[in-house]
This record gives C-alpha cells, structure tokens and sequence, in this order.
C-alpha cells in the first residue's frame, strides 16, 4: 500500500477495531460503471464563463469595507535573534494603520500540522508564529504593515529596519548528510525495506547499473498567488482564502486563536491552481492576527517574491537506485537509497523511495531514505510528492540497464512489470500498464526510435527518443459528505465543502450525480468551496473525485429510502423495499419495471414538502484493505538538442494512462496535459537557487525561476486505456497527479538517445549536454 493508503487505512481499522485477517473485503462494482448517460462524455466546465467573464471572485477579489492592505517584512538570516527592530519609520508612512511584530502580535497557538488521519489540520510550518525574536529560517516574517494601499504598504516595509544577533545556521545539503535522521515511517509507511537477498544478488548478477541521481528544490509559483482576505465579526473569524484544504484551515485557525470551529467560516470557491502548496502558512494566521488587532478587514496577496519566502515546495533529492538483471533483463534486485531534507518543523517526507515498491517485481529489494534537517522553509506537498523526483530516478536507471543489455525499453519493462503488489503480494484491483504502452507506442511511433544514441542528426541538432513509467497510488478518503436536496420541481443541488482548483470538480461531479439520481444534466446543480456546506476533505493526493463521488453514492442511497418512505402506500411504489428501486426518470422505478415510477416532484407534491434533503458521507476506504491500487502512466518524449549551444527542444510528448474509467475526457485530458507540461518544467528549467552560505532564496520571482511558457510546451497528445476499476466509486481513480509522474525520467532518457550522454543531475541545461 501507498503512504497516503496506509495513514488512512491505519485510522480506519483503529477506528472499526478491524482485527487483521477477519474481513477483507472484496469490493462491489458500481452500478454507474455500467449504467452511464453523462459521465464519460465530452463537458466543458460549468465555472468556465464566470471565470472567462471575470465573475468568478477569487481570494483577493472578495469586496469588503475599509480594507487594509498588508505588506510583509521577511528575515534576512536563516538563524538568530532579533536585536533591534524599528518601525518608526514605517509608523509614519502616509496611509499606515498597524505595524505588527513580535512585540504586539496576540498570543497565538502552534498551527497544527496537516494529518491524513486529521483534516480539520493544514499546518505546514509548526514554529510559533510571530511570537517570540527568534529567526528560524531565511525569508521569515519579523513585520506586517497595513496600509490603505497596497502601494502604501509596500513602501512602508521598506522602512522597517532589523538588526540581527546571527547563529551559526545549517544550510548545506552536502553537510547536513552527515547528520541525516533514518526515519521508522514515511507518512505512516514503513521507511525500510528488506526483502530477499538483495546483497547476494548485486554480487553474482550479469548485469548491474549503479548509479546517484539528483533534483533541485523546486517552488510552488501558480497562476494564482496566495491570497486571503480576511475580517472578524466580533469572535467570528471570516476568511475568504485561496486554500485546497477548507475545513483543515478552519480547524487549523481555530487552534491557532483559541475559538471554536464553529467560529471559523473559510470560503474559497474558486483557486487558481493549488499543487499541494496552497493549505495554512503564516500568511492567513498573519493575516488574521492582524485584522484582529487593527479591528478592521485585511487582504493579503503574496509577492512572488513572498511566496517563495513563506510557502514550502518539493525537497532537494540524492538517490542511489541500484538494479542487479540476469541475461534476459529480469531484475534481481532493486535498491533505492538517498535523502532528502525535512526540517524538524516540517510535517512532510518527500517519500521518493516509496515508488520503487509498487512498480517492478524484482526478486529482491533494499529501500530506505535518510531525511536531512536543515534551517530553511518547511517543503511541502507538491504535484506527486515523492512519486516526481522517485521516477526520475528509477525510470532513468531502467533506461541504463535497457541499454546495458541492449534490450528495447519497453521490453524490458514488460519482462519486469509486477502482476501483484511486488512486496505485499496483494492483487492488483485494475491494472494494465503495458496496454498503456501497447497504445502509447503505437500513437507515438516508437517503431521509429534509433536503438544507437546520437545516430539521428538533422542539421545541428541531434534527434532521440525516451520513455519512462509513472505511478500514484489510489486514495479515497473516509468522512468526505455531500448533501442532496430535491426541490418541488424535481431538481438537484447536491452540496459538499469540496474544492475547485481547476480540475472540474463540479463539472464531473454534476455528471455524476446526474446519472445516479437519473436526472437530465441540466437538472442538477453542484455547490461547493466554503465551510458551511457539509464536511470535505483536502483536495490532495488525486484524493477528491472518488472521495466526493462516494459521499454522492451514500447520500443517494439515503435519500431512495427516504423518498420511499415519503411516498407511502398510495404509489406505484407501495410495497417496494429500498433494494427494489432505482433512480430513474427523475424519480423511482421498481428495478425491471418501468411502469411502476413515480417521479420526485409527485412524491414531494402529495406528501406536501417543498423539497426534500439527505447528507451522506464517504466510508472507510476498506478497498485497500486488500486491493494494491495504483494509476500508471507510459509517456513518449521526441526532442532534439542543439550540438552548437545545448539548447533542448521538446518537439512531442504523449502520454498513455492506465488510471480507471475517465469521467470527463475533455476536463481529464486538461488534467494530463497540465501534469506533463509540470514534468517539462521539472526536467528542463525549473530549479529552485538556494545561497547555502545564507539559506536565501535567490531565484524569488518567475523571471528567475523559470516555468514553461507557452512557446516551450511542444505538442501533447494523451489517451488512456479507460478500463473501470470494479472496486472505486464510478470504476474512478484519481488522475490530477500522475500526470507529472515519469516525464522528466522520459525526457532525460530521450536526451541521451540523442546525444549519448546521461544527464543524472536535473534540470537538463544547455551546460550539462555540450
């Protein structure tokens, strides 16, 4: 099982008093994997011409009277004291209603740390918060200034003077190795792994491919800064934030000010792209701290230069992946090994190692990874943590010994690929990778791939050709509600505190309840993004479809025995239990007979209600119980490099997945595309430059960390094999996240069939390749 399959499976068997053995079950298919009228069809998104419009609000754009604008001040060392910190100038500044620091912030609780088994948590970095004169880390805030415009506010902060009493600050990743903690899980998961004789086997092996493999720190920089706009209401905490965890931030600041829950409202309807970094930072505490102490509203939008300052990314990486093949390519052993940086405030493992269990049944494995803790930013969730820089790793020794052995790629992929769990032994619930490559590599022509690096030449640029395989386990999470309702004319609204980052939540999920409610589309309507709907969980982990389409199953199957109750004896249904009927027509039928209906509004009509109301919610995900669920990708990448300059060119990239049913081709293929155009960024631009002298970041706006811009992203193709998975809500599994998974390993590996060299160390600059 994965990381994020073990943390909740661990909650739900304490929480059921599951004894291991008594009860696995085996899963029953959902009828909609049959049954469907929307869903698998071409939608566009329902939020679509609000946003296209500029009617949708996001975060910063929430109106409220007498704002206040906020500036942050942020450290400029990685460890210290304040020694001396004057505000007066800044007092002074035209427009300037509150300078806050450590002096006047209110006493403020530990944020607490975002839980797979807790999601009333968000908290990424658990230091006191504004509390106290001690710096922690480089880039942290010591002042907040609010002004009645931005522009006052920024100028202001300027004039805030510090004076540091610098420590000796742990910065260097190559140091801190030294040093680094072996941790006995990652995120639950059992961090070491032995299995067989993996010693023996990388002695007396014929082939052996042995190599370190490493990745940058990487930066969150959405469409979308972090934002939040905030007021109190007397004891009532009003945030309006860009966040992917709703009820976390809520529970969270409540927390963090002492209040109930109750007294926390976040709403966020609509984010513009979240990737895992968008849950609680300072920022929103900050933020509401100081509205509290200047007893006025404030909004909050993050610089790109704060936002690489506050907001954590994907850990810097050094992994040793070791394969040991016997003469026809079939591995013996598998070793991955490495480390990544976790600082002792951060609440998240870049848990690289944990793809290397699931993908390939070799013989033998020796898996473990060390964490580093250094005096920098907390890291953080980001698009397939640990799965990204893991396949980078894995896939690119795969590519070794393929060439090692002068086998094709994807041969020797399919001579390795696992058919049950390769260290559970657990049956795959679906899963069919080599169809995926079967498809992918007729669409892409890899018939056409020169086996000889640097045989392909056109002009000066070197032509080759690269594949690579994702993966990202399958997560639903328990708790997950939904709320249906059936008004007097027979319509839906079905309502849920769920998020909507771009992915079209919504728009699948009204598909969705179309079908089960047998209702026309454009009789259902869907609410989500703020906390006075019923209980959501994070958007995370490729979590959220199948989390919220369940809680959408358990809230219909309420509401037809309800609706059967209401109705009575003087009905087409009379007599009729709830396993009988079904959704049809907008209303019930007797299964296998038509004639005996009667629609919503009729049985709301004669028992004189105007509508009609369940909440469901999603249950303990007992399918990982037994089932290793994962979604797998095969990508293609053709590019060409400059012989004269270095110079990169992705010219094709396609991808081919293997992740259950497709729900919505045209918001899925959005979904892929965007994950691969990630994976471009990934291998060749994006780097996050840390001055280890100082732990600055110096890479703190988009015109030095470089993310693909339109003219870098080639030509995408994607297609997936759409076979339903029998034990997920809708044959469904998540696909925001294995989009990303094998791309830059695809990338990498079609560089070296152009050019004949190996580049091990990302991202693949011009530097590296002459």
């Amino acid at each position: 099982m994965s990381k994020l399959q073990n943390a909740i499976v661990g909650g739900v068997r304490a929480a059921m008093g599951y004894v291991p053995g008594s009860w696995l079950p085996g899963g029953t298919p959902d009828p909609l994997i049959d049954k469907r009228v929307n869903l698998g069809t071409q939608q566009s998104r329902v939020d679509g011409p609000d946003k296209v419009k500029g009617a949708a609000r996001f975060a910063a754009e929430v109106p409220m009277e007498g704002l206040l604008y906020a500036a942050f001040v942020h450290s400029t060392i990685a460890r210290g004291r304040i020694a001396e910190l004057d505000i007066a100038a800044a007092e002074a500044a035209d427009g300037v209603a509150l300078v806050m620091t450590h002096r006047n912030a209110p006493k403020m609780a530990l944020p607490p740390p975002i839980g797979l088994t807790n999601l009333k948590a968000a908290g990424n970095n658990i230091l006191p918060v504004m509390q106290d004169a001690e710096i922690r880390w480089n880039g942290q805030t010591v002042a907040v200034v609010l002004a009645e415009t931005q522009e006052q506010a920024n100028f202001a902060a300027s004039l805030v003077l510090v004076r540091y009493e610098v420590v000796a600050a742990r910065t260097d990743f190559e140091a801190g190795k030294a040093n680094a903690r072996t941790p006995d899980s990652l995120m639950i998961e059992r961090n070491r792994l032995k299995k067989g004789d993996a010693d023996t086997a990388f002695k007396t092996a014929a082939t052996v491919v042995d190599a370190v493999y490493r990745t940058p720190w990487h930066s969150h920089s959405p469409m979308e800064p972090h934002a939040a706009t905030i007021r109190w209401d007397g004891d009532r905490l009003i945030v309006h934030d860009a966040t992917q965890m709703l009820n976390g931030t809520a529970g969270s600041l409540a927390k963090v000010f002492d209040i109930k829950e109750t007294q926390v409202f976040v709403s966020s309807p609509f984010v513009g792209g979240g990737f895992g970094g968008k849950a609680l930072w300072d920022h929103q505490i900050l933020g509401a701290a100081a509205a509290k102490l200047a007893q006025r509203p404030v909004r909050l939008v993050l610089s790109r230069a704060s936002m690489q300052r506050l907001v954590g990314g994907r850990s810097q990486t050094e992994q040793r992946v070791a394969l040991a093949a016997d003469r026809d390519g079939s591995l013996l052993a598998l070793l991955h090994h490495g480390y990544s940086v976790k600082p002792a405030h951060s609440v998240t493992d870049e848990a690289f190692t944990l793809t290397s269990r699931s993908l390939y049944a070799a013989r033998s494995f020796d898996v473990v990874q060390h964490a580093i803790d250094l005096d920098l930013l907390a890291n953080t969730f980001m698009r397939a943590p640990g799965e990204a820089p893991g396949t980078f790793a894995v896939e690119s020794a795969m590519d070794e010994l393929a060439h090692e052995l002068q086998i094709d790629p994807i041969e020797l992929r399919r001579r390795n690929i696992g058919h049950s769990d390769p260290v559970s032994g657990a049956p795959h619930s679906q899963s069919d990778l080599m169809l995926a490559y079967d498809l992918g590599a007729k669409r892409f022509g890899w018939e056409r791939r020169p086996s000889t690096p640097r045989s392909r030449k056109e002009g000066e640029w070197l032509v080759g050709m690269g594949c690579a395989s994702g993966s990202f386990p399958y997560v639903r999470m328990p708790g997950m509600s939904a709320r249906i309702t059936i008004d007097g004319d027979g319509r839906a609204t079905v309502a849920s505190a769920a998020h909507e980052m771009g992915m079209g939540t919504a728009t699948v999920q009204r598909q969705h309840a179309a079908d089960r409610l047998g209702l026309p589309l454009d009789s259902v309507t869907v609410r989500i993004g703020d906390t006075s709907l019923p209980f959501g969980s994070f958007a995370g982990g490729s979590s959220q479809t199948a989390s919220l389409g369940a809680a959408i199953n358990a809230a219909s199957t309420k509401l037809a025995g309800e609706l059967l109750r209401l109705a009575g004896n003087d009905t087409p249904l009379a007599g009729l239990r709830a396993n009988e009927i079904e959704f049809a027509d907008a209303g019930l039928r007797k299964i296998g007979d038509p004639s005996r209906h009667e629609s919503f509004a009729s049985i709301l009509k004669r028992a004189a209600r105007s509508d009609i109301s369940v909440v469901g919610e999603s249950s303990a995900p007992l399918e990982v119980l037994k089932f290793s669920m994962h979604s797998r990708s095969a990508i293609f990448c053709e590019l060409r490099v400059s012989e004269v300059t270095g110079e990169v060119r992705v010219d094709r990239l396609v991808g081919s997945f293997d992740c259950g049913r497709i729900l919505n081709p045209k918001t899925a293929a959005s979904q892929f595309r965007g994950g691969m155009i990630m994976g471009i960024g990934m291998a060749l631009t994006e780097e996050t430059l840390l001055d280890e002298r100082s732990g600055r970041i110096i890479s703190a706006s988009i015109a030095d960390y470089h993310i693909p811009a339109h003219l870098d992203v080639p030509d995408i193709d994607v297609l997936w094999t759409d076979i339903p998975d029998p034990r997920t809500p809708m044959g469904a599994r998540g696909i925001g996240e294995i989009g990303i998974a094998g791309v830059a390993a695809a990338i990498a590996n079609a560089a070296f069939n152009a050019t004949g060299r190996r580049i091990r160390d990302l991202p693949l600059t011009p530097d590296k390749l002459l």
